[in-house]
């Protein structure tokens, strides 16, 4: 019930072609394709480039009657191509065929080769009938260029007092991209089309802001729970749509519950997630599953299991093309019970999932799996790095003010190899200065430990000179264990008198080293070394407070302190006000935006956003909301 398309691997990076085929605004010319294919006689089926099972898989043309399949390469011949063997495309005369359907876009590149081999009176067709009309292609030449498949998917909800809104920037223009456009299409939970527009987007480095209470009065809508798709046109650089995404609810006597934040969705289908926390008593976690494709999600394919387990339990409903389910985890594993954590088997038919967690007295937030990876082997080689790479991989997560935040993490196994997690914790605090230090062992894949900062504080009888800091994981292989350079956790922070509640999660990466090893320190954009910083804070609404907490973690040895600008600007991109920070090697700062900008310039940039930026350094960051309620949201930062 997996579907097997080509999405993402680390060698080659996001392929095109599922986009391409599967994209909202052709889905249903595709349809009709298969319809009217279905009807015209004897079929001859070439695939030139092996993407002829994608489409068949999106929208199975069972109905077609096919006189023979062909291929180019001599070492497919005899390969299955849609339920035959495949010919050499030089015996396409001898199948007698009325039509052929070639399996490629911009097919002139191969016509010219087979051309002679085509029977007159046969009528040739490709991929090319589902091209993106022209005015939606930014590089019509190259028509599977990544930059003309930049998009995404939003969990998108209006109703019942809880909205979403999604915040981000006209990066591209940044690149030198002008003339930059969004075409949307809103889902419902059926996968019924509520709506589709263009928004155009200023020449300049412009907020964009989607909220679905304006979406839902500009288009007369009732209550909605779906997807919205988003398809970036004219995209330089980026070919992925992040975004930050808000949940939030209507102001009442309860305060602000529902006060959530996640970020992009990641825009290749993965066949695993992992990182989904089981429900606490008085809990229910629902996960969100967006069916990102044009066919639907048998009955059984999604299924979820504790980790370490070896049996899913299956989600006996389907999914319709570009539907939207709430698996509520409780009533398909109802003995589980946080820490326990649960991997999801997705078989690609779904982007990251958004998970909801649900408390009895109202009280909600929102956040996010992550993919999975199969076929990552440990690495021994992480175990050989020579005293340049310091220490190494690490994991940073910031310790929120210890007065009033409750901080836990909880590693987690997210690679299918990964059979245990070799970890060791050190908390430090805003100075830089290591405070605590704990082994975790080597957990088992089948382990879930919820670890809280207090205890290794209390342990170790320290403090943190700011009540506030932030921990790394790191490998300890002291006592053996494999490594891979994959180590992901869950972190959680908790209100100690538990009105409010916000998970992250994130993996462990080298920061700030002059040396590489793999692809490793990490950049933005461009090879390692990652070694400079631009990320992006949105910034709060309706008076709600804007939080960042940064992290200047390093592997090694680097600058004593960050050289960082909080740049801020208006809803047009232009710049406003500049601030500079200085954060000490492995140390952090937690801020405000309310406290660090006046109200002069923060009337200026009403509608705007801020940019931290770092030329010296490689910083983590996460950012948040907060209501006078005491409601709060946090996720990490994203960056381009």
């Amino acid at each position: 019930m997996a579907l097997q398309l080509r999405t993402f691997n680390d060698i080659a990076g996001g392929n095109t072609l599922f986009k391409a085929l599967g994209h909202p605004a052709v889905a249903a010319r595709a349809r009709r394709l298969v319809e009217s294919l279905s009807k015209s006689g004897r079929l001859a089926v070439y695939d030139p480039d092996g993407s002829a099972s994608e489409f068949a898989q999106l929208y199975d043309p069972v109905s077609w009657e096919i006189a023979g399949t062909f291929v180019q390469r001599a070492e497919q011949v005899g390969q299955d191509v849609l339920g035959f063997p495949a010919e050499p495309i030089t015996s396409l005369p001898l199948a007698n065929a009325d039509v052929l359907f070639i399996a490629t876009f911009d097919v002139e590149r191969h016509l010219a080769a087979v051309r002679r081999l085509i029977a007159p009176g046969t009528l040739v067709c490709s991929f090319d009938e589902l091209r993106l009309p022209d005015a939606m292609v930014s590089h019509p030449s190259q028509y599977l260029n990544p930059l003309n498949f930049a998009n995404n998917y939003a969990l998108f909800r209006d109703g019942d007092g809880h909205h979403t809104r999604l915040q981000t920037a006209n990066y591209w223009n940044g690149y030198g991209a002008d003339d930059v456009s969004l075409w949307l299409c809103l889902f419902d939970e059926h996968g019924e089309e509520l709506a589709r527009w263009f928004e155009p987007l200023p020449n300049s480095t412009s907020t964009i802001q989607i909220d679905s209470a304006q979406v839902r009065e500009r288009f007369g809508l009732g209550d909605f729970v779906g997807s919205l798709f988003l398809h970036a046109i004219g995209a330089e650089a980026h070919e992925v749509v992040k975004y930050a995404l808000d949940f939030y609810g209507d102001r009442n006597g309860d305060g602000d519950p529902v006060l959530s934040c996640t970020h992009d969705a990641n825009a290749w289908p993965a066949e695993r997630y992992a990182g989904l926390p089981a429900p606490r008593d008085g809990e229910r976690v629902v996960l969100w599953v967006q069916n990102s494709h044009p066919a639907p999600i048998p009955a059984g394919a999604v299924g979820l299991r504790a980790m370490g387990s070896d049996r899913f339990a299956r989600f006996d409903e389907g999914i319709p093309a570009f539907g939207t389910r709430a698996i509520d985890v409780g009533q398909l594993l109802p003995d589980l019970r946080w820490p326990a954590q649960l991997e999801i088997e997705a078989g690609q038919h779904f982007v990251r999932p958004r998970y909801e967690v649900i408390r009895s007295d109202g009280m909600r937030f929102v956040s996010h799996a992550n993919v999975e990876r199969s076929g990552l082997r440990p690495d021994p080689a992480i175990g050989r790095l020579g005293p340049e790479f310091g220490k190494g991989f690490i994991l940073p997560a910031p310790v929120l003010p210890l007065a009033d935040f409750r901080t836990s993490f909880l590693p987690t196994p997210m690679a299918v190899e990964q059979l245990e997690l070799p970890v060791q914790v050190t908390v430090y605090d805003a100075s830089g200065q290591p405070r605590a230090n704990r082994s975790l062992g080597r957990i088992s894949r089948s382990e879930s430990r919820d670890v809280e900062v207090d205890s290794i504080l209390s342990e170790a009888r320290a403090a943190l000179d700011s009540d506030y800091g932030h921990f790394e994981l790191s490998y300890d292989l002291s006592d053996g264990g494999d490594a891979d350079g994959w180590l992901h956790a869950l972190f959680r922070y908790e209100r100690r008198d538990g009105s409010h509640c916000a998970d992250t999660s994130f993996g462990a990466h080298m920061y700030n080293l002059p040396v590489v090893f793999r692809d490793e320190p990490q950049s933005y954009r461009g090879p390692a070394p990652g070694l400079s910083t631009r990320l992006f804070l949105r910034l709060g609404f309706d008076e709600r407070a804007t939080l960042c907490h940064l992290i200047y973690p390093t592997s090694g040895p680097w600058h004593d302190f960050s050289s960082t600008q909080l740049q801020l600007f208006d809803a047009l991109g232009k710049a406003v006000s500049e601030k500079s920070v200085r954060i000490p090697a492995s140390g952090s700062l937690l801020w405000r935006y309310e406290e660090m900008f006046d109200p002069g310039e923060r009337s200026a940039a009403r509608g705007g956003y801020l940019i931290v930026r770092d030329s010296t350094c490689r910083l983590f960051g996460f950012h948040g909301l907060a209501s006078a309620s005491g409601a709060f949201s946090f996720d990490h930062m994203f960056g381009f």
